[in-house]
This record gives C-alpha cells, sequence and structure tokens, in this order.
C-alpha cells in the first residue's frame, strides 16, 4: 500500500470561515482519521503533580510545613472565585 501524504497550509481566518470546505480538502476515500484536534495541554502542574511536590518536600524537611494565613486566604479566595462547575465537553 502506498500512502501519499501532503501539508495543508490555512489560515485561521479560512478554518473559521468553513471549516466544512477545509476538512473536504483532507477527507481520505477510506474515511480513517487523519488528525487528531485538541486543547493544548495548560501550562502549570496538575493536583497530583502537586500533591506529590508536597509530599516529598516533607519527606526532606522533616515536618510538614503550615501555610500562613495569607496563603491560606489567597487559596480561599481563588477557590472562592472559581465556584462553577467544571464543564466536560467529551461528555455533551
Amino acid at each position: 500500500m502506498i500512502e501519499l501524504s501532503m501539508i495543508l497550509h490555512i489560515s485561521e481566518a479560512e478554518l473559521a470561515r468553513d471549516v466544512r470546505a477545509v476538512l473536504d480538502k483532507i477527507e481520505r476515500e477510506d474515511h480513517r482519521p487523519l488528525a487528531v484536534m485538541k486543547q493544548p495541554r495548560q501550562a502549570g502542574r496538575n493536583i497530583s503533580e502537586c500533591i506529590a511536590l508536597a509530599k516529598a518536600r516533607e519527606e526532606m524537611l522533616g515536618y510538614s510545613p503550615t501555610p500562613d494565613a495569607e496563603f491560606a486566604r489567597d487559596v480561599q479566595d481563588g477557590i472562592d472565585a472559581h465556584r462553577e462547575p467544571i464543564r466536560n465537553v467529551w461528555d455533551e
């Protein structure tokens, strides 16, 4: 089986203007997926990485650090600012 590959250069404006036309340009006859579009990973650490780092730091120090009142207030402010439920677009 010989597979031909090509690079399709399109602008963001062209994609926004006519997604169907862009998909028609790249569609294969056998209808196998050609690409995967997904959101880029956001910068920063996920919660499990933060917890692991905190545990490692605790083991290194030999005691559990206690956040000061200002830090605790900042964390609470962040939580309060984002009370909306998490929306999972994959479940829609």
